[in-house]
């Protein structure tokens, strides 16, 4: 699995070992051994299924007390997958990163605990799976808008209709949310 460090410290873009030949392909998504050995110690609770059409923007979604890691990645389709520093002690505390998942090029994103997440489906029926550290806990669950321009995330809108939950459009301002010590 060949790991790649984002602009903030936490994040992960995971790229794994895909064998392919005529008839398809195999890749391991989950393996504790190789994740521990990478320095990812982890355990999940939790696994998540979301289908959406294209310009469906979900998030920025984050759980305090309770917070979610995230083994995030796509099997069918595409998104742009966003996250944004919550942690108050971090250097990178209100920063974002951003990479673009999909069907085709494999890559996983690991989101750290502390971390406000949400994603822009690029492609129709595009189905997007998720690990989850902690369960979810909707008393707990909060939104960070996904448009703040304290944050600023370069979302790719162009061309896209964004459709957003009722929810995720009452999204609050960075400097409102309860974010992490």
């Amino acid at each position: 699995m060949n790991i790649i460090q984002c602009n903030i410290p936490g994040p992960l873009i995971l790229e794994p070992k895909v064998f392919g030949d005529e008839r398809g392909f195999f890749m391991e998504s989950w393996n504790v051994s190789a994740f521990t050995q990478a320095g990812l110690d982890l355990t999940f609770v939790q696994d998540n299924h979301s289908h959406s059409q294209k310009g469906v923007l979900r998030g920025m979604h984050f759980q305090n007390p309770g917070p979610q890691g995230k083994l995030v990645r796509v099997v069918r389709g595409a998104v742009f997958d966003a996250v944004v520093d919550l942690r108050l002690s971090s250097p990178t505390f209100g920063k974002w990163t951003g990479v673009v998942l999909s069907a085709e090029n494999k890559r996983m994103f690991w989101v750290p605990e502390g971390f406000a997440h949400g994603f822009l489906t690029l492609e129709d029926d595009t189905d997007f799976l998720y690990k989850c550290t902690a369960p979810y806990a909707p008393q707990h669950e909060a939104s960070l808008a996904w448009d703040d321009p304290t944050v600023g995330i370069t979302w790719p809108l162009e061309g896209l209709e964004v459709k957003l939950s009722a929810k995720d459009a009452m999204g609050l301002a960075l400097h409102d949310v309860q974010a992490f010590a």
